[in-house]
């Protein structure tokens, strides 16, 4: 059945993958209509997300960003498709770097990067930093349940010498390269909620308590890497800008989830700033009443 389903679904997926971009945004609207003016899609969890964490806003307001965040969901959708076929010049067009000298600074360090950053902006393009950088990439992830649409996706990183690892894979493959002396940058996607019974860090989230996965953090500690944060901002449709800042070169010198919190507070200035580029669908704060007493 896997195989049929991609057998299925791929061509259209490569098709959608050929349209010139006006048209792939085009194509954007009409998903946006869709899954947001007809289907309602999750409405009630962004709608009520946002409540929660903007509770000064009025309901015009929390409409608005509604609004504009599925616009801005739909076009994440059509970009991930694109990545498909797209050129390398075209990328390097569409998500510029500001300031990629800093990683190049650390790699003249020798120094492996652990890369955090949120489901804010766009994150689907930023593999096109293997063309400005030595450090080989690797990206957790989860596994997809098709094999054969898993495959493919591994195959689109490749082409810009990104690998995907999943999470159980992730401490023994850097912990290979670090032993054979290989560079690596290393893509966490940090701001997901973990099952409120394996958490070891609960804190602050824009205003509500929260679990936090630790995870990034522990493996800069335990293999002595730089940690570094990207922030993307959408400069018109279609067109990223990102930027880097360094939380710490040396990781093993703060106190445990010292570096988790520092990332949270920079998420968390970013979306203050534009609300509607983070990815509100997620029940992010869905632990927030299963605060451990130790944690209150």
């Amino acid at each position: 059945m896997q195989l049929i389903a991609y057998i299925l679904v791929y061509p259209i997926l490569w098709l959608i993958s050929i349209l010139p971009f006006r048209l792939l945004y085009a194509f954007s609207d009409v998903i946006y209509l869709v899954i947001y003016r007809i289907l309602g899609y999750r409405k009630s969890t962004v709608k009520n997300n946002l409540r929660l964490v903007f509770p000064e806003k009025s309901e015009k307001e929390i409409s608005k960003i509604t609004s504009q965040f599925y616009h801005h969901f739909c076009d994440m959708m059509v970009e991930a498709i694109k990545s498909l076929t797209i050129t390398e010049a075209q990328m390097k067009k569409r998500f510029k770097f500001t300031n990629v000298e800093l990683i190049n600074d650390l790699e003249k360090k020798q120094r492996s990067i652990i890369l955090m950053c949120a489901h804010y902006g766009s994150w689907e393009w930023i593999f096109i930093l293997q063309k400005y950088v030595q450090h080989k990439g690797y990206a957790v992830y989860k596994r997809l349940a098709n094999k054969y649409f898993d495959k493919l996706v591994k195959r689109i990183r490749a082409k810009y010498n990104s690998h995907l690892i999943t999470t159980k894979e992730t401490l023994s493959v850097l912990m290979k390269s670090k032993t054979e002396g290989e560079l690596t940058i290393n893509g966490f996607v940090s701001d997901q909620s973990p099952k409120a019974n394996k958490a070891f860090h609960w804190n602050e989230f824009m205003g509500i308590k929260v679990p936090m996965y630790t995870g990034a953090e522990m493996l800069a500690k335990k293999l002595d890497m730089a940690v570094v944060f990207f922030s993307v901002k959408r400069i018109k449709r279609g067109y990223y800008e990102t930027t880097f800042t360094t939380i710490t070169e040396t990781p093993k010198e703060f106190k445990d989830y010292e570096i988790t919190d520092l990332f949270f507070k920079l998420v968390e200035e970013q979306i203050k700033a534009a609300p509607q580029y983070y990815l509100w669908t997620h029940k992010r704060w869905k632990h927030r009443d299963k605060v451990p007493a130790e944690f209150l």
